[in-house]
């Protein structure tokens, strides 16, 4: 960052020895999942959140993350709580070479409880034009690739505060081996940038064919799956394939959702899809397992006559 802080906007210098850069932007929050935290009077994982539902929206169409800000409005400023917050983003960004430059706290006594508090965050990344990924390369069938979640991420919670209230869950109850509710949804958002930026860089080394990306936040697969292929292409995929986290499972059961209805509304379990030519496959999933990331294989890339209108489709 150029200059000092404590001005009124942030200066920072533009990437250089790109060809024809583009810079790609994303913005997003984290819904009601800071009520979760508030409840918990837990902030330290919120952050991570913020950053990783705008980075992971860029990296989806192959930009690196260079920039970061962000938003937090709270009814009362309390410094340790903000700073814990931002300290979380922070360190976030660090994680994935992103410059946290700037942000805003604002104060809204009489219109927040005073220990409530909300987030947003801007961020900007760049890619080459001829690198720009866009869903035009995908072919039919190609192979969708689904990575693993940390957990329900940041979206869902509304769903999850009503079955706090209306149905037999608490926020103590056990999920699994020494993890409550609680603590399983402050469970931070996966970050995937820099393992799909890794992934990226392999494919142009070796030479095989990314045909697109999908952050999988609100709507579900079904909801975003299909936005990583062209219009004429459609996603099928086979439920099964992979594990659905304990905490997504309660909730399910909780809310009383059939299984096409819990892959709408969370992500079940894949927090990120990558679509691959065919023989690149599995060494895609090689790549992704030595970062130390599950991957497996959910699902095709079809014709989207197959799907109809939704362009996806769940097959046994």
């Amino acid at each position: 960052m150029l200059g000092a802080l404590g001005g009124f906007a942030a200066a920072v210098p533009l990437p250089t020895g790109l060809r024809e850069p583009l810079l790609v932007t994303a913005t997003d929050g984290v819904g009601t999942k800071t009520e979760i935290a508030r409840l918990l009077g837990r902030r330290d994982t919120i952050g991570a959140d913020l950053v990783a539902m705008c980075v992971d929206d860029l990296v989806c169409h192959g930009a690196r993350p260079l920039w970061f800000l962000d938003y937090l409005a709270v009814g009362r400023v309390v410094p340790e709580a903000v700073a814990e917050v931002v300290a979380g983003i922070s360190r976030a960004c660090a994680s994935v070479g992103c410059e946290l430059v700037g942000g805003e706290t604002a104060e809204h006594p009489g219109l927040m409880a005073e220990d409530a508090f909300d987030l947003a965050g801007f961020a900007a990344g760049v890619v080459e034009r001829a690198e720009l990924i866009d869903g035009r390369a995908a072919r039919e069938r190609d192979i969708v690739l689904g990575l693993a979640s940390s957990g329900l991420h940041a979206n869902g919670y509304s769903l999850v505060r009503a079955m706090l209230v209306e149905r037999s869950l608490r926020l103590g109850q056990p999920v699994g081996p020494g993890l409550d509710l609680g603590e399983a949804l402050l469970t931070a958002t996966r970050i995937y940038a820099a393992h799909i930026l890794a992934l990226l860089g392999h494919a142009r080394e070796d030479g095989f064919r990314i045909g697109g990306l999908a952050h999988v936040t609100g709507g579900g697969l079904a909801g975003n799956l299909p936005r990583s292929v062209m219009p004429s292409l459609g996603i099928t995929v086979t439920p099964g394939t992979w594990p659905v986290p304990p905490v997504i499972e309660l909730v399910r059961r909780a809310a009383g959702m059939a299984g096409p209805e819990l892959r709408a509304t969370f992500n079940a379990g894949i927090g990120m899809a990558v679509v691959v030519e065919p023989d690149a496959a599995r060494s895609v999933l090689t790549l992704l397992e030595a970062r130390g990331v599950q991957a497996w294989p959910i699902g095709q890339v079809v014709a989207a006559t197959e799907t109809g209108p939704s362009r996806y489709i769940e097959t046994a």
